[in-house]
């Protein structure tokens, strides 16, 4: 790695400086670094040398956003990572990774395209439901009281089917993230669907995040070391890049306070599905 030349190395500067910014700001930033190392590097390298920067962004992340964290939706998360992460490692050690890298970015931009066919979905349901809302009669007698139980007892079949719905996307996007983030570091656009369809807003999206990826790349960090992909080289290059870190994470601190809600979505939605159009490269 001591052969890199000026763009190579300004190229990795550039995106150990996004990494601060995802940190911070817009999470679905991160899958560009992941690229950017990855196409500079030989992938297997590239992941062992982003690692040790991610960790350091995460504590600043942390650091920054700790009082925001939804510890229930974190706790009800890690199980079904850490077993993405097993199956990742398992993986990793008698795999390449360029087919595993096309299937994610696969998988992920059939959930963006999903995430917005729900939300449009939901838009339209809303304005059916303001519209019958509307022209409704208010009702009386025995009738009325009949339709409430069976209402009441609609909407306890509704919350149980929605409890299902519920866990069913926890451990599908736990194991997903797991998996993609020992395999190539890009559990991000996963994590931040799953954030953005449990309807979080911005700060608790980036505290829960903030959180998540600390434990999630602490968990991964043996995993990696036992596989080879952290080396010696690659922790002196993380030497040269890591000031960078700091810096993206103080840009992305003072570019959160001017995204509104609906931008942040959008902005989320939009580095994913390019991060997820460049894992299919």
């Amino acid at each position: 790695m001591s052969d890199l030349g000026v763009v190579s190395l300004g190229t990795l500067v550039f995106a150990a400086l996004l990494v601060g910014v995802s940190k911070t700001a817009v999470s679905g930033v991160g899958a560009l670094s992941v690229a950017l190392f990855a196409a500079v590097l030989p992938a297997r390298e590239s992941t062992g040398v982003l690692l040790p920067l991610l960790l350091v962004g995460d504590v600043l992340a942390v650091r920054t956003y700790r009082a925001h964290t939804d510890w229930p939706t974190l706790l009800r998360l890690l199980p079904s990572v850490a077993v993405g992460v097993l199956l990742g490692a398992v993986f990793v050690a008698g795999t390449g990774d360029e087919a595993v890298r096309r299937t994610i970015g696969a998988l992920l931009l059939t959930i963006v395209l999903h995430h917005l066919w729900r939300r449009g979905r939901a838009r339209r349901a809303g304005d059916r439901d303001r519209g019958a809302s509307a022209a409704a009669v208010p009702s009386g007698g025995p009738g009325a009281a009949l339709e409430a139980d069976t209402g009441r007892a609609a909407a306890r079949d509704s919350g149980a089917a929605a409890g299902r719905r519920a866990y069913a996307r926890t451990l599908f996007f736990g194991l997903v993230a797991g998996f993609a983030t020992m395999v190539a570091n890009a559990g991000g656009p996963a994590m931040s669907l799953y954030l953005l369809s449990a309807g979080f807003t911005m700060l608790g999206f980036l505290g829960t995040g903030a959180w998540f990826f600390l434990l999630v790349n602490l968990f991964k960090l043996p995993f990696s070391i036992g596989l080879g992909l952290l080396t010696p080289d690659g922790l002196a290059l993380d030497a040269v890049l890591v000031c960078a870190v700091p810096v993206g994470a103080l840009l992305g601190r003072a570019l959160v306070r001017r995204i509104d809600q609906a931008l942040f979505d959008r902005l989320v939605l939009l580095c994913t599905a390019a991060s997820s159009l460049n894992l299919l490269r």
